[in-house]
């Protein structure tokens, strides 16, 4: 980081409002604390009251993103910043997967203080109210009061620039803290040169739990004014010396006297490979720049990417959730390689390696994101997606295995499924294919026909539970699944396994590999095997056939991931008339929708059921799909802090809302196919990467109306419930004509009427 001196101009409102359009609606709070949605009088599971995103300035898909800090540590499930939590510790320059219950890891924190010297947290805090608070996606600022300093920061993919302005002539200090809950990492100050670079090292969670991640979050600071003092200090103790490494609560500090109006500006490096990097970095993008030519320059980011769905309406409360959910869903997958193309090794022991076409991503939370928010990156920015497919091959290659949740640059074993395939034919199947797609395919075919050595698997590599899904076509009760952070869910696995050999079924078929296609077309259908037709519903079942007992549809059993028998039993994306047979016909799947959202068991605010609200497509009550998603969209979300029901997963629950508000979700991503329902909005243009625009209208009857009598699409009637990839990325008018009441319902009125 670079600390200047500076005179720079103030950023009047006036300024900043001018520079905006969309930015005002997003609002970046949105998550940060416990919902108060409509829906949250019954959120299913507690820990899901928190959305856990944070107030992140930066571009979309950065390496770092900065947060106000109310959280001193990096553990697990606790994000950086929490909208009720009354302290401010600075500005953390987080690499915390928005909406998660992870870990942050190689962050640092910056606190600026006023006053005397003080090196304890507790000591330096800063009670903080909301009032003082300004946030956008490329902008915050934050008054402290008792430190009597205007704080301000915003953002490039790789740099940071704070301001910090005096309100009265005092002695000024910058904090710097490296933020391992380890004790580990480093932290140096060169008081000639006038500098603080350092490190925080990472560490893994779930497979290798506690282990060296192999590369560390690197920091590079440097001050143009003279210090009038500048040490370096552990849990509160100032020690006369250079630098200091590997005890607990380290950090550096550099004290200046400033006059009242004077302005500190602060820019940021950062890097995942070294401090060398995170100084090249902040010369390539930053350098000098005023903190005004780089907010302005991120605002014009954001705008790009915010003014890819355009929308005309009143409706002022949507138009807010729907660009906060944009927003939202354009955090991750984090950018990781420097300006120069390094980055550190996948599953490496801080080796580096060198991408020279395109640019390195990580943090991909496959289970959440396969279903909607990688989707709507391809319908967006078909580029950035293909960038991400060749990362996943990169990290296939480096490691051994394609990886199941690659997470901090490392295998992880987190979640379930093999959903890395699913997200490569998505993109594969709509045409997103600059890479590699034999070596793609090997990587995938090996996940799904081979088990890893007792080293590999332990290591988080290859399906969990392979061997058993190969032999019996299912996952038995009798495999517990020890070697994984999420241990049993024998028929949620099953379940989604089947999904995965259909979707590399799909691309085995395009390359010409026959036997595989068959072998793996047939596997799809194991979904079938863990169907009891007896109770209607998917259940545990033994090597031997027989079925778990007792059975309780509507409880956490521990056979089913996150969720019930009776809300996992609609995941057959892939074949939806397979499962329509075995429940008895589509009347009984109508049936058994309309019991599970009767009796309360949708669960928003968990991705399994995510598509089930679209289901009704299948049915003779198609308008049930448009009656529930409407509902979703109204009780599910909302305003303000609280305005999430559940884990925002990474940008999952928020482009749910964005797909859904455009009136189409994509159920099975590998098809190219997107289940319609009705548009939330008056009007919508989708401007797309390949020049071309699509309009959506809602022709409305009245406020109230969600229900589709007609569709057209380019002026003629449209009468399929689905609408295909290609069909929107072309371009043109679509067009929904939306009644009070449902057609069947309104035909039957009428009938009784006229007796």
């Amino acid at each position: 980081m670079l600390f200047l001196l500076a005179a720079a101009s103030t950023y009047t409102d006036v300024t900043y409002a001018q520079q905006q359009h969309l930015i005002p609606y997003v609002q970046p709070f949105s998550g940060t604390s416990a919902s108060t949605t409509l829906a949250s009088q019954h959120i299913e599971d507690k820990t899901e009251r928190l959305a856990n995103t944070i107030p992140a300035v930066a571009p979309p898909f950065s390496m770092t993103q900065w947060t106000p800090q109310t959280q001193l540590t990096e553990k697990k499930c606790l994000a950086p910043y929490y909208y009720n939590n009354k302290k401010f510790y600075g500005f953390r320059a987080t690499h915390w997967i928005s909406g998660s219950c992870t870990q942050d890891y190689g962050s640092f924190t910056i606190m600026p203080i006023s006053g005397q010297l003080k090196t304890k947290s507790a000591h330096y805090a800063e009670d903080y109210i909301h009032e003082n608070e300004v946030s956008t996606p490329s902008y915050y600022k934050l008054k402290l009061p008792q430190h009597q300093l205007l704080t301000e920061i915003t953002a490039s993919l790789r740099s940071g620039v704070m301001r910090i302005t005096a309100l009265k002539t005092d002695s000024v200090y910058i904090l710097v803290t490296p933020n391992s809950d380890q004790n580990k990492g480093f932290i140096q100050i060169d008081a000639e040169k006038g500098e603080i670079s350092g490190y925080n090292p990472v560490h893994r969670i779930y497979q290798g739990w506690g282990t060296p991640a192999g590369f560390s979050g690197y920091f590079f600071i440097r001050f143009k004014k003279v210090f009038t003092s500048a040490g370096v200090y552990s849990e509160g103790h100032i020690f006369n010396q250079q630098s200091i490494s590997n005890k607990k609560d380290i950090g550096a500090f550099a004290g200046f006297k400033l006059q009242k109006g004077e302005q500190l500006i602060v820019y940021s490096g950062t890097s995942f490979t070294s401090i060398d990097a995170a100084r090249a970095n902040l010369e390539s993008e930053i350098k000098h720049d005023t903190f005004d030519t780089v907010l302005a320059r991120t605002n014009q980011i954001w705008e790009k990417s915010l003014s890819q769905v355009n929308i005309t309406d009143t409706n002022e409360k949507g138009k807010k959730i729907f660009y906060t959910a944009l927003y939202h869903a354009m955090q991750h997958p984090r950018l990781y390689n420097d300006v120069d193309g390094k980055y550190p090794q996948f599953d490496g022991k801080y080796q580096n390696k060198t991408i020279n076409k395109g640019d390195y991503y990580d943090d991909f939370s496959m289970w959440d994101i396969y279903r909607a928010q990688l989707p709507l990156v391809e319908l967006l920015k078909p580029d950035l997606a293909n960038s991400f497919v060749q990362s996943m091959i990169l990290k296939g290659q480096q490691g051994g295995w394609m990886p199941i949740f690659p997470c901090w640059n490392n295998y992880t074993a987190a979640m379930i499924g093999d959903h890395a395939t699913a997200f490569i034919a998505s993109a594969y199947n709509k045409g997103i294919r600059n890479y590699d797609i034999n070596e793609a395919y090997r990587l995938m075919r090996q996940n799904a026909f081979q088990m890893p050595d007792s080293v590999d698997y332990l290591n988080g590599k290859g399906r969990r539970g392979i061997n058993s899904y190969l032999k019996y076509g299912y996952i038995p009760m009798e495999d517990s699944i020890p070697d994984a952070f999420h241990k049993r869910e024998q028929v949620s696995r099953t379940l989604e396994y089947a999904y995965d050999d259909y979707a590399l079924a799909s691309i085995a078929k395009d390359l010409g590999k026959e036997a595989d296609y068959r072998q793996l077309l047939k596997r799809s259908f194991n979904y079938r095997n863990v169907f009891d037709p007896k109770v209607g519903m998917v259940r545990g079942r033994f090597s031997n056939g027989n079925w778990y007992n007792p059975f309780y549809p509507d409880h956490r059993e521990p056979y089913i991931t996150e969720g019930t028998p009776r809300q996992y039993t609609f995941y057959v994306p892939h074949d939806m008339p397979g499962l329509i047979k075995l429940m008895g016909g589509s009347k009984k799947l109508e049936n058994e929708l309309d019991a599970l959202f009767d009796k309360k068991e949708y669960w928003h605010g968990n991705e399994p059921g995510h598509q089930i609200p679209f289901l009704y497509n299948y049915t003779a009550s198609p308008w049930k799909t448009q009656l529930q998603v409407s509902r979703i969209l109204a009780e599910e979300y909302g305003e303000g802090a609280g305005g999430l029901s559940g884990n925002d997963d990474a940008g999952q629950m928020s482009a749910w809302y964005v797909f859904a508000a455009l009136g189409f979700y994509p159920v099975d991503p590998v098809s190219g196919n997107y289940q319609l329902t009705s548009p939330l909005f008056k009007q919508t243009i989708i401007s797309f990467n390949n020049g071309k625009k699509l309009t959506i209208i809602a022709i409305k009857k009245s406020k109230k109306s969600i229900y589709s009598s007609k569709i057209t699409l380019n002026g003629k009637t449209f009468t399929k419930n689905q609408i295909t990839h290609q069909s929107l990325v072309q371009g043109g008018k679509l067009v929904f004509y939306l009644e009070d009441q449902p057609a069947m319902l309104r035909i039957l009125k009428n009938q009784s009427k006229q007796q």
